[in-house]
């Protein structure tokens, strides 16, 4: 079966870069709260990958379109200023080492100013890679990886079906760090629901801590049709925390959890409410600012629910 170019889903800090396909879906498929949920991976061909570098430089060097190539890549390459590129899909780093070395050498050779490149991994990618492999890697400027933690719960996350658990989660940040590269780590809000809604929060703190990113992101469970938790929900198996119930995860994993040098934010349109800071060096600023929201339970200070999204 032919490769078919993914939907673009990216990080909110890599909104100006240029979207690179390598594969489509995710290697682990089974979280049950995940629109990848189900989904077939598929790993593009390697010459397929160099056309479309090759394509890209031509249209930013001399404004050429070529036929055989797909509109998107022009349609995204004509707003793009040729510093950053992410790599798809869900989990691109799962893409070969060999291949995805020459991907990243052809990047290197045909956009001179590239600066950083950015990729989603599973902690379990990270691990199938060697110190020395992630440390090649940054040296071709794979600057920043993006792993979701979801949890440090280990029953919450057997539960979900993270396919990997706190140690290892531990340990492949810690190979990413090691190699010089870039953390950024995602947790979600009440993927515990409301029985286990604070040993989530806490679990996550302690996880986070152990991590030490260099980003953290906050988003808030969110139900995806046809998914499993959203059959839970509906069945009445999984109980979901209310919007307040979510800030109040948000104040105790901010207020348990300890970094060297981190940006902390729950910016994510998922969320009810926004924070963001270096952490620890505005964090007393930003748990006022939680403090405040909880103190009033004023639904007017969150985000309405029409306008929240993934």
């Amino acid at each position: 079966m032919s490769f078919v170019r993914p939907e673009i889903i990216r990080p909110p800090s890599e909104w100006r870069s240029y979207y690179l396909p390598l594969t489509s879906g995710c290697s682990n498929n089974t979280c049950t709260f995940c629109n990848y949920y189900g989904s077939k991976l598929r790993l593009r061909e390697l010459e397929d990958v160099l056309k479309e570098i090759d394509a890209l430089a031509l249209f930013k060097t001399k404004g050429i379109c070529l036929p055989s190539i797909s509109y998107v890549v022009y349609a995204v390459a004509r707003g793009w200023d040729g510093r950053r590129v992410f790599l798809q899909d869900g989990d691109a780093l799962v893409y070969p080492f060999p291949r995805l070395k020459e991907v990243l050498e052809h990047l290197n050779e045909k956009f001179p100013s590239l600066e950083r490149v950015g990729a989603y991994a599973t902690a379990r990618d990270i691990l199938q890679k060697s110190p020395a492999e992630l440390k090649i890697l940054k040296e071709l400027k794979l600057g920043i990886l993006y792993m979701g933690v979801e949890s440090g719960d280990e029953e919450i996350l057997r539960r979900v079906g993270k396919g990997v658990n706190y140690r290892q989660m531990v340990e492949a940040g810690r190979r990413v760090k090691e190699a010089g590269i870039a953390l950024s780590v995602t947790v979600i809000l009440g993927l515990g629901g409301v029985e286990d809604s604070e040993r989530h929060a806490l679990a996550t703190a302690e996880i986070l801590t152990e991590i030490d990113p260099d980003y953290a992101g906050a988003l808030t469970l969110t139900l995806v049709p046809g998914t499993p938790l959203a059959v839970q929900v509906r069945e009445g198996l999984f109980h979901p925390i209310t919007p307040f119930q979510s800030l109040e995860e948000l104040r105790i994993i901010l207020e348990n959890s300890s970094f060297t040098h981190c940006f902390f934010s729950s910016m994510h349109a998922s969320n009810y409410f926004s924070i963001k800071g270096w952490l620890p060096g505005e964090k007393e600023r930003m748990m006022g600012e939680l403090a405040y929201v909880l103190a009033r339970k004023d639904p007017r200070l969150l985000r309405p629910e029409y306008a929240r999204g993934l």
